[in-house]
């Protein structure tokens, strides 16, 4: 099959992920593009959102509906790095055996992963770059294909611990939850409150998805657009010469290396989704706001004039 051939078929695909997916989650259609998006490119995703909005009910069902394996870990102030990638024990032969710890799935689902300190948090940065984990010297390599997703809530701030910069880095995505709309919470309010049981059929299988990573990286992609995503990273950062006004007043810190990998990336898979056969600038624009939202650090002065990271990636798109 060719690789026109293999777009359509993921455009079809897609679209009966998206119908499957709305059999349980009434809207939040924004976040369930952004999810498919990053599983597409082997990216991992930040979901933010006040209690309630189904983030957990939506990965979830994401994992269902692409066949894939999934855990979820509850992060807590007393979870340690073992409890995330396993453990070494002596068994009856007085041999060390490794006891693999939940990390070993296609899906991981970080719940509430700013509740446990920096320590714990570490434990997955091998697991999201590298795709492997190093326990006692000894390295494993994770099944594929692999994603953590991971749920914020920005209201409690009591018995939280910030992200460091080189986590949220690792995620492709930072995706908010809104709150639903009047006819999708009287939706909710009906489907949540009967006694009707949702069966999930899986539409995708996990080769189907390894498969399609591999041709959303053969997707050409002309010069102008990469320089488009590059120098859109590149305005982030306040000692850059290309940065306006805006940023080199309101950010302390600006999006890396990585942030342009991940727009071109995105591009590409936001391009084949929608069926077409090579991304353009509109692409990079209509992802750029997940993408760049979690990697630029506002400064004190942004903080007391109430300019928010939004307005500011408006502002460069």
């Amino acid at each position: 099959m060719s690789d026109v051939s293999k777009i359509n078929d993921l455009v079809n695909n897609y679209k009966l992920l998206k119908q499957e997916i709305s059999k349980v989650i009434i809207g939040q259609h924004n976040a369930v593009d952004q999810v498919i998006l990053s599983v597409l490119c082997g990216g991992h995703s930040l979901l933010i959102g006040v209690p309630g909005l189904a983030k957990t009910l939506l990965v979830d069902t994401v994992s269902k509906t692409l066949g894939l394996d999934f855990k979820r870990i509850q992060f807590t102030p007393d979870l340690m790095p073992s409890d995330i990638l396993g453990s070494e024990i002596l068994d009856e032969n007085r041999q060390f055996k490794f006891i693999k710890g939940p990390v070993f799935t296609n899906i991981i689902l970080a719940d509430e992963i700013n509740r446990t300190p920096p320590k714990t948090q570490a434990a997955l940065l091998e697991a999201m770059q590298e795709k492997s984990v190093t326990v006692a010297g000894h390295n494993f390599n994770l099944d594929l294909p692999f994603f953590v997703l991971a749920t914020q809530n920005p209201i409690e701030q009591e018995g939280t611990y910030p992200l460091p910069e080189a986590q949220l880095d690792r995620f492709m995505f930072s995706i908010y939850l809104n709150y639903p709309n009047f006819e999708e919470e009287v939706l909710v309010a009906k489907k949540t409150t009967n006694d009707e049981d949702i069966k999930l059929k899986p539409i995708l299988t996990k080769q189907d998805i390894i498969d399609y990573q591999h041709l959303i990286r053969r997707i050409p992609i002309a010069d102008n657009v990469v320089e488009y995503a590059v120098k859109l990273a590149i305005k982030t950062r306040p000692e850059s010469d290309i940065a306006p006004e805006l940023v080199k007043n309101y950010i302390d810190w600006g999006a890396g290396p990585r942030a342009s990998q991940n727009l071109v990336l995105g591009a590409k898979a936001y391009a084949a989704l929608h069926g077409k056969y090579s991304p353009d600038i509109e692409d990079v624009k209509a992802i750029a706001s997940g993408i760049l939202h979690h990697r630029i650090v506002k400064n004190y002065k942004a903080e007391a004039e109430g300019i928010t990271e939004i307005q500011i990636i408006k502002s460069l798109l």
